[in-house]
């Protein structure tokens, strides 16, 4: 079976890839290496470095023919959408209709479609949020995620496209890039391994659900393994872990010096988010395995080994 994976030289979708090159799926990717790097990339995938927005992504549909497409590539900066709004909605949802569109046209099996827990439901009406929870996002990248659930809905209706939605929580873990707008685990790992001052933003009291890459790329190889229907599933932990717990946290394992530094709050961030997991466990039989102090663990190893050097 062969599977297209957009955005698989990215921080998360270079761990989907190498899952799915263990489970013995061919992987062919496709990346405009705007944020992923060639060095994340699987030596036994294919590659096209290529936007998913480029009409030239038609042949490698043709060339390739996927049997399913896991689409990661995206616009993932909540900070980046509320300053360029149009932009978000280009890549995120004008580039992603075009490859369902395609996946429609060449007989894909599943399209699986990497949307967002932490930002389409906006401020919790509760906690945990399960799927039913209503989607009021309160950030554009919020919005143009879930504008494709919409879509992928649509085309299941209309001509049979099974799909799966996974909307990951705040993922963590080796090859984030510690210089970029998201990820404040990388942020403040990289910050604090060159005894640079880290800035928490607000008043570090807002909580998020943080979960390792490696468990996140596993729900990718449970989804495409689904044999029958479509769904939307939470991947998370089910609990809330505030932005100064974090810097503490990496502040005892990285032995950094300096004390906590706050800067202001950042326009279009949900307050307090956290996912119920309930149904792919149920369903797919998901679960978290490695501990948030595990993973910061195996986090600051691998900045210290290979992302220093690199």
């Amino acid at each position: 079976m062969k599977v297209l994976v957009t955005g698989g030289a990215g921080f998360i979708g270079s761990h989907v890839v190498d899952q799915y090159i263990d489970h013995g799926y061919e992987v062919v990717v496709v990346d405009d290496l705007s944020t992923g790097r060639i060095s994340n990339l699987n030596p036994a995938a294919k590659f096209y470095q290529m936007d998913i927005r480029s009409p030239e992504i038609a042949g490698v549909f043709e060339k390739e023919k996927p049997d399913f497409v896991n689409h990661h590539a995206a616009q993932m900066d909540v900070r980046k959408s509320v300053a360029d709004p149009l932009f978000d909605a280009d890549v995120n949802i004008l580039g992603s209709i075009r490859l369902i569109e395609l996946a429609r046209i060449h007989g894909v099996k599943r399209f699986i479609y990497i949307s967002t827990g932490g930002a389409v439901y906006g401020e919790p009406v509760y906690l945990p949020c399960d799927e039913e929870h209503p989607i009021n996002p309160i950030c554009p990248y919020g919005a143009s995620k879930h504008t494709v659930e919409h879509y992928l809905y649509m085309y299941n209706i209309n001509y049979g496209l099974n799909y799966t939605v996974i909307r990951y929580p705040n993922v963590y873990g080796p090859r984030q890039d510690p210089n970029g707008e998201a990820g404040v685990v990388a942020i403040f790992t990289g910050l604090m391994l060159e005894g640079k001052q880290a800035y928490i933003n607000g008043d570090g009291e807002q909580e998020r659900d943080f979960v390792y890459v490696s468990d996140c790329a596993r729900a990718n190889i449970l989804a495409t393994g689904m044999t029958a229907g479509s769904g939307i599933y939470n991947v998370g932990s089910g609990q809330g872990t505030t932005i100064n717990e974090i810097f503490h946290q990496l502040k005892k394992i990285t032995a950094y010096p300096l004390d906590e530094v706050h800067a202001p709050a950042k326009l279009g961030e949900t307050r307090r988010i956290y996912l119920n997991a309930d149904k792919i466990r149920r369903e797919l039989g998901w679960e978290p395995t490695v501990t948030l102090y595990e993973g910061l663990e195996k986090t600051v190893d691998y900045f210290r080994t290979v992302e220093r050097v690199a």
